[in-house]
């Protein structure tokens, strides 16, 4: 050990020393030999006219298909579901606004592993053969934008966008075949989406025979991918026809043969009631609109334009809001100023104006809902109710609120919630829409439900939410989810609360009612025995001892009664 020391103790001042050495310096040679490090190239400088020769214009078309979740093509999955119901929605707004009682077919044919042919037909008024193309063929191209008047769709996208979701995944064109009459020709047309232009490009446009008499049939070719379950298409089919029960709906999935069409009868012989369109109410209008409103008008000045361009808005109303803005009524609204426009729009929200009309807005109804329910629902017990319209941001309003419970609905799994908007089911963002905040917000357990916190509560219950509106605040494009508005919100918990005392009701009878069943039980199993305990303490005959039970039994029952 010390010899072993010594030798450790010997090399660590050799290394010390040997550290302290200052290292060799390289010849001239090998730092010649060393190849000199490249200075960066100057960056390039570029003129404002260099970067504008780059600037282009960005087509709406171009835009989605970069970004087409934004419209619900989110994946393949969705994309099918998102397919269905812009075709579903289109046939059944073409059929009530010509007066039809729609009967609609949707066909679902897998051709390999991840691509589908959705077909969607319709006994609609058809299309005019100049106006398919542009329907078709073109984003953001509709008939419904600038109308205040309750309809499922609203921008002009939804079907082109999934023309153009099918053109970008398969490479295929769009199919449609229309008829307008009995006596017109029937079109086939194949085309697609030019996105750059956001215009159409018609492959072919022919005249067929077609043995329909008047209607609309869309085929789309695309990337997708089938599933069941509560974002399945078949769920979606089944939420359409509790919410439109006028209509009756013909479903054939993928692998299906066509005796296994899946039919939902209409329940309903009549019609919606036709809807009216209004002018937009001054509450409801932000104060650029309002400028552009003036700059717009073909009236001479501001009161005759204020009483013609708005809704609720009579002389005095108008003479009101000019005086309030210290505006004179005679003034050529084309020559109103910003900082005038300003005080007008201020004075506005100061002046009592009516509600807008409520004649733009046709519910379902209390007995359409329950009616509806029922043949779709095996449930126990069936309960609706439709609140009176009432006005967001100036635009009108109502909430309805159906209810299923008992039956063959599972017991120990949350309730099952349907959320409609303009009858139209929302399937996804379920978390984010102001229905959910609603359902999730009332106090079940005050109606005999079990209820976690934050969530939906557990029970035996289908809940149908639907909200109906001129324009209803959706949260996105894609049209998944109603956003929180305080109005819309205070609604739905208002109709939630109605139906809940209803179900209440039910459920405390229910209850009353086992209750009354387990006591006659105990009557009927131990009566008898007390019968046959006094015919061997007093003993009497068998005669005497079924006359005391009878006789015990209608005691019992009479003061179980009281």
């Amino acid at each position: 050990m010390p010899k072993t020391r010594s030798r450790a103790a010997a090399r660590k001042p050799a290394r010390r020393q040997a550290s302290k050495q200052p290292a060799k310096k390289r010849s001239a040679p090998a730092r010649a030999a060393r190849p000199a490090r490249r200075a960066a190239a100057p960056r390039a400088r570029q003129s404002a006219s260099d970067l504008a020769k780059r600037q282009r214009d960005i087509s709406v078309s171009e835009f989605f298909a970069k970004n087409r979740h934004l419209l619900g093509f989110d994946n393949p999955s969705k994309a099918l579901l998102t397919t269905v119901k812009e075709g579903v929605d289109n046939a059944l707004d073409a059929c009530e606004e010509a007066g039809i009682l729609p009967a609609i077919s949707v066909e679902i044919q897998q051709l390999d592993e991840s691509r589908f042919l959705v077909a969607i037909q319709d006994n609609g008024p058809g299309i005019v053969r100049a106006q398919v193309p542009k329907i078709f063929g073109r984003l953001l191209y509709g008939s419904k934008f600038h109308r205040l008047r309750q309809s499922r769709g609203q921008q002009g996208i939804g079907i082109s966008a999934a023309g153009m979701y099918g053109l970008l995944t398969t490479g295929k064109p769009v199919v449609i075949t229309t008829r307008t009459g009995k006596r017109k020709q029937a079109h086939h047309f194949e085309l697609v989406i030019d996105t750059q232009k956001n215009e159409p490009k018609v492959k072919r446009d022919d005249v067929v025979q077609w043995d329909v008499e008047h209607g609309t049939r869309v085929e789309i070719e695309l990337e997708g991918n089938y599933r069941g379950g509560q974002h399945s298409v078949d769920n979606y089919v089944r939420q359409i026809s509790l919410a439109n029960p006028h209509a009756e709906l013909r479903y054939r999935g993928p692998g299906q043969k066509p005796e296994q069409t899946h039919v939902f009868p209409r329940v309903a012989q009549e019609l919606p009631p036709e809807t009216a369109e209004i002018k937009p109410h001054p509450y409801g209008v932000e104060l650029g609109v309002l400028m552009q409103m003036f700059r717009d008008t073909g009236s001479r000045n501001l009161r005759g334009c204020l009483q013609a361009d708005f809704s609720r808005v009579s002389g005095r109303v108008a003479d009101a809001i000019c005086e309030t803005a210290k505006v004179a009524t005679t003034r050529r609204p084309r020559e109103v100023k910003r900082d005038e426009a300003e005080r007008l729009h201020k004075a506005i929200q100061k002046t009592r104006i009516m509600a807008p009309p409520t004649d733009c807005i046709a519910p379902i109804g209390e007995a359409l809902i329950e009616k509806a329910l029922r043949a779709e629902v095996e449930a126990d017990f069936v309960a609706a109710t439709t609140r009176r319209p009432t006005v967001y941001r100036g635009n009108p309003f109502l909430v309805e609120v159906g209810l299923a419970y008992g039956g063959a609905l599972p017991v120990e799994e949350p309730v099952t919630l349907y959320r409609y908007a303009n009858r139209v089911p929302l399937q996804y963002q379920q978390g984010a829409c102001a229905i959910t905040r609603a359902v999730t917000g009332t106090d079940w357990k005050a109606y005999g439900l079990q209820k976690p916190r934050g969530a939906l509560p557990v029970g035996p219950m289908l809940l149908m939410v639907h909200v109906a509106s001129v324009w209803v605040p959706f949260t996105s494009e894609s049209k998944e989810a109603v956003a929180h508005y305080p109005e819309i919100i205070k609604e739905l918990r208002l109709a939630l609360q109605e139906c809940g005392r209803k179900v209440s009701t039910h459920i405390r009878r229910q209850r009353r009612e086992a209750d009354e069943a387990k006591k006659r039980s105990y009557i009927t199993r131990y009566i008898p025995h007390v019968s046959i305990a006094l015919q061997e303490i007093l003993g009497f005959d068998d005669r005497e001892r079924d006359r005391t039970t009878r006789t015990l039994t209608k005691v019992l029952e009479r003061t179980r009664k009281l």
